[in-house]
């Protein structure tokens, strides 16, 4: 987490320089009520939303040491900034989740990056995470946002395509005005955000799982990804080096909607903002 922290760090940096006055700028203090009870009962977020969860990744070499990619993913978000204050205990019927799919590319031993995707965060007032309801209890009760996953973000991965042991990956997307349900986003001052477009980025860790759970299997591979290899098949599962479970967490943060042309710079500033974190690690 303490690399999470600097690379966040690094990010804030990196929006400011990206476009000047136009830049995206990360919020700070901005409130959220899992229960869409509105601004005065909602709580602080100081910096983030923690998140948890689980992606299946199907890989397919495209030549070379190039390859393209598809993941599914299942989250499951109960807190804020690591403080404790879980919001299915302090807002009862506050379950939040997550789906997230998207398709992308990379190098083997090198960098991938996302092409596209969506995230969408549900709202249930029954906690269902991690049951057969839906897709793993993850898109169960009320959608409460819908995120458009922007090109670019991403990490490293080994020579099989899998994650760098502990690989931090990044991923950044756009609610449009209306994609944002009201009553649960809200700036300092108490402005709705469903109102408004608002940038998101996540920074998670990324380990291979390597003995997922049967309902993990049948709900995300079988069902969410429509994968029909072992453990789809009555045979059964097992990682391979184009097809595998990961574990995902980190942190989710939003941030201001820069002008068009600041958004490509940020892109290319978060990207340096990596490889620096990645040389100091390296020479620590």
């Amino acid at each position: 987490m303490k690399f999470l922290k600097k690379l966040a760090c690094a990010a804030a940096v990196a929006m400011t320089v990206a476009g000047g006055a136009n830049a995206a700028t990360v919020l700070n203090d901005w409130v959220f009520n899992p229960t869409g009870g509105g601004y005065a009962s909602g709580q602080k977020i100081n910096e983030y939303l923690d998140v948890n969860g689980n992606a299946f990744i199907q890989i397919n070499p495209t030549g070379g040491s190039s390859f393209s990619f598809s993941e599914h993913a299942v989250f499951n978000i109960v807190q804020a900034d690591s403080n404790s204050q879980l919001f299915p205990v302090n807002y009862p019927g506050g379950n939040i989740s997550a789906t997230f799919e998207a398709t992308g590319t990379g190098n083997f031993s090198g960098a991938f990056s996302f092409s596209g995707g969506t995230i969408r965060m549900y709202q249930n007032a029954t906690n269902q995470y991690g049951t057969s309801a839906g897709i793993y209890g993850a898109n169960q009760g009320n959608m409460i946002a819908e995120f458009t996953v922007l090109a670019g973000g991403g990490g490293r991965v080994d020579a099989s395509g899998s994650p760098t042991n502990n690989g931090q990956v990044t991923v950044f997307a756009k609610a449009d005005q209306g994609s944002l349900d009201s009553g649960y986003f809200f700036r300092e001052n108490g402005q709705d955000l469903s109102t408004e477009s608002i940038m998101a980025f996540a920074f998670t860790n990324a380990n291979t799982v390597a003995n997922p759970t049967d309902i993990l299997v049948d709900e995300v591979a079988c069902q969410y990804a429509n994968f029909t290899g072992n453990g789809c098949n009555g045979q059964a599962y097992a990682n391979t080096p184009g097809n595998f479970f990961v574990s995902n967490n980190g942190q989710f943060k939003l941030a201001e909607v820069p002008e068009p042309g600041s958004l490509a710079l940020f892109g290319i500033a978060m990207l340096g903002a990596g490889v620096v974190s990645r040389k100091r690690a390296k020479k620590a």
